[in-house]
């Protein structure tokens, strides 16, 4: 993910970043000049307090890179971030690839 937002940092820093607290501590030290909000750590309820955001309106777009050949201690949270996003029409993006799409100006849009 670091390495993403470097790649794509002139882009991001147009927009808010909301992350779990090692995501978003790798994605701030990788790109100092981002704005990034630091919640708590996905196992620890980061990802929930990411659902809550999606539940209230405040998200516009998930990106969450994952790896399917991993086992996660928080499979479960995570899976619940994605039926939220998927339940509120939240555009969600699980690998590069589709980030990427999801940055491209005016995608959001079509």
């Amino acid at each position: 993910m670091a390495e993403f937002a470097r790649q794509h940092e002139a882009e991001l820093a147009k927009q808010r970043i909301v992350a779990t607290g090692t995501t978003g501590g790798r994605i701030k030290e990788a790109c100092p000049s981002l704005d990034v909000t630091r919640l708590k750590s996905g196992p620890l309820g980061g990802d929930q307090q990411i659902g809550a955001m999606i539940a209230t309106g405040e998200v516009d777009m998930l990106i969450f890179f994952v790896d399917p050949l991993t086992s996660m201690p928080h499979d479960v949270d995570v899976k619940a971030l994605m039926r939220l996003a998927t339940v509120y029409d939240i555009p969600m993006a699980l690998n590069r690839a589709t980030a990427e799409i999801l940055l491209t100006p005016g995608a959001q849009n079509a």
